[in-house]
């Protein structure tokens, strides 16, 4: 009891969080894509990406995730599309749209930014993944920190809060386990 409840105040504590100290990239975290626009979600990311972008916290911003069955886009074409749209300059961007999973996606986003000689990021999720994404980040061989996004329907109530610090906990609990994705954890695929 004394570790899961240590990992839950851990969880809550780096949900508060906001490290915006400049990074040679900003991660933005996939989530669901529609035909090519991002869901509510995804865009609550990606614009809170875009305001570090324009703050100055890094040049680049890589948008991640890859694509179901049967998408058009992955997540990082769709994301990388959204920001452009939003005044963020193509050569900015950077898509790595591999990926189903946050281990995936951290594995494959650190190749692509290593390749460029860059090895520091600010990761931008959801408040309640920012722990187990940042350990991630650093478990696959970037410097990270995280800038979580504080909009957006997984910060609106405080029952959807309580859920999210539940169900990372038990992701995070059984990555340092195990150092694998906790895909059906709570049976929502948490990667």
């Amino acid at each position: 009891m004394l570790v899961v409840g240590g990992t839950a105040l851990r969880v809550w504590q780096d949900a508060r969080g906001d490290d915006r100290t400049r990074a040679d990239v900003i991660v933005v975290l996939g989530a669901a894509q529609y035909n090519g626009r991002p869901s509510e979600i995804f865009e609550a990311r990606l614009a809170h990406a875009r305001d570090l972008y324009q703050q100055g916290v890094a040049d680049t911003v890589v948008t991640s995730g890859g694509s179901r069955a049967g998408d058009n886009y992955t997540e990082a074409e769709a994301g990388a599309a959204w920001l452009v749209e939003q005044g963020v300059p193509r050569a900015a961007t950077m898509p790595v749209g591999t990926g189903s999973d946050t281990l995936g996606t951290l594995r494959a986003v650190t190749s692509r930014v290593q390749e460029r000689g860059w090895n520091t990021a600010v990761i931008v999720s959801d408040p309640w993944h920012s722990l187990r994404a940042r350990t991630m980040a650093i478990d696959s061989g970037l410097r990270a920190w995280t800038s979580p996004t504080h909009s957006g329907p997984v910060v609106q109530t405080r029952e959807t809060q309580a859920k999210y610090i539940f169900r990372e906990t038990a992701a995070l609990l059984y990555y340092r386990l195990s150092k694998m994705p906790a895909e059906d954890i709570g049976g929502a695929g948490l990667g």
